[in-house]
């Protein structure tokens, strides 16, 4: 991924360090932590902050696929790793003030999923989803891919991280989940590559990453609450969560974007990643629900508070990022950080309907 242009002095520092070498064990982490630690103590919100967000996401970015031209020795810099614990610590404790959870008193794998089903059940914000099949129009479309790119592109990467921290029956269940994800061994099928293909019908560019700088803070945020739970290992359970609550959230809510796509005239080409997840996701939410997050809970009763979480969250930020982005469109404004003219994109006119 290409360096994203910094929006604060937290993410310019960073951006700084991290064009030099690794290898200077004597660099000077002083100018770079102290703008983490004043951000977070100046943030009104951690959420929603344009500056640490990035500096997260570029942090977990180490992680991943990299940055063009930096050092791959960065990633486990005692300095950097410091950055993030204190921008991680401040994230979590927002995203657990913005939920409620439900009673913990399960007893079964199968009550775990049912509340599961439950937290997935509660309506908190608009429907994205309606909107797109109903209303939105091919720039919206375009914005909408946009800032879906930013998690899409590396999908299903940060819940793939659980695995190893998980045994038994439910890290069986993560594994027959991401095989899917991940095309059944057809590169061609992984879900990222369909997404792909989708942004190509589109105009847009599908390079990872290549969007970073088009999307908000919330956009980053919700990438960076799947990192966060995915690398450390105490939030195990969240992660397991947070994928529960993604399947079963899934497959009607896809439908409906395959059909708003089809109401201008795409095709398979398009739609195709959607079309998808209306099978594999109605499958995978019973997976996910009582193998993966009841299995989780069998194995260790102590992270169902976690497991809860995790669901919880992810469909609080989707609401709140939802709600941001219908916002704009609502006043006629664009729900990215420029207008669509100035982000990477070619000139694409709805096909001719049949």
């Amino acid at each position: 991924m290409k360096f994203p242009t910094a929006r604060g002095p937290a993410s310019r520092s960073l951006v700084n360090l991290l064009r030099g070498s690794a290898e200077n064990q004597a660099e000077d982490f002083s100018p770079f932590l102290d703008s983490v630690t004043s951000g977070i103590a100046q943030t009104q919100s951690t959420l929603a902050d344009e500056d640490l967000q990035l500096t997260l996401f570029i942090l977990y970015e180490l992680h991943y696929s990299g940055l063009a031209q930096a050092d791959e020795r960065w990633e486990w810099n005692p300095g950097l790793i410091t950055a993030r614990g204190q921008l991680e610590s401040a994230f979590e404790q927002e995203l657990r003030a913005a939920v409620v959870l439900p009673e913990l008193n399960a007893r079964t794998s199968d009550a775990v999923a049912e509340a599961l089903f439950a937290i997935a059940a509660v309506d908190t914000g608009p429907s994205m989803s309606r909107y797109v099949a109903k209303a939105a129009t091919v720039e919206q479309l375009q914005e909408f891919l946009i800032h879906k790119s930013i998690y899409q592109l590396k999908e299903a990467d940060p819940h793939t991280w659980a695995i190893p921290r998980l045994t038994g029956r439910s890290k069986a269940a993560m594994v027959e989940i991401q095989a899917d994800e991940y095309g059944g061994g057809r590169p061609e099928r992984m879900h990222s590559a369909l997404f792909a293909r989708t942004m190509r019908g589109l105009g847009l560019d599908e390079d990872y990453g290549g969007y970073v700088d088009a999307v908000p803070a919330l956009t980053l945020a919700g990438t960076n609450m799947m990192s966060m739970f995915g690398l450390n290992r105490r939030l195990r359970g969240a992660i397991v969560g947070h994928l529960a609550a993604y399947e079963m959230t899934s497959s009607q809510p896809n439908r409906l974007y395959g059909n708003g796509f089809r109401r201008h005239g795409f095709k398979e080409d398009v739609t195709g990643y959607f079309d998808e997840h209306v099978e594999a996701d109605a499958v995978h939410e019973q997976i996910a629900g009582r193998d993966l997050a009841g299995g989780l809970f069998e194995a260790e009763p102590a992270l169902l508070e976690d497991i809860y979480f995790g669901a919880a969250a992810a469909l609080a930020l989707d609401a709140m990022s939802t709600q941001r982005t219908m916002d704009a469109w609502e006043s006629g404004t664009t729900s990215l950080l420029a207008p669509l003219s100035t982000a990477p994109l070619h000139t694409v006119k709805a096909p001719a309907h049949d």
